[in-house]
């Protein structure tokens, strides 16, 4: 996968992470307990690895443009 095409992704995933982020907190404060598993995986991995793709994708571009 190519930088451009890898840093729209990075966005996508650390923002839907961060959106997960708020839900388990909204959701937390309305004092719901037991929430689903998908909703704590998808909060605790997705903005790690959008930001980790974001730095690739970043090095990548920027690798380039020098070459």
């Amino acid at each position: 996968m190519t930088a451009p095409r890898l840093l729209p992704l990075a966005v996508g995933l650390f923002a839907v992470g961060v959106l997960a982020i708020a839900a388990v907190f909204v959701l937390f404060a309305t004092g719901h307990s037991d929430l689903p598993v998908w909703l704590n995986v998808a909060a605790t991995y997705l903005p790690a690895v959008g930001l980790a793709l974001g730095i690739i994708a970043v090095v990548r571009r920027s690798r380039q443009k020098r070459s």
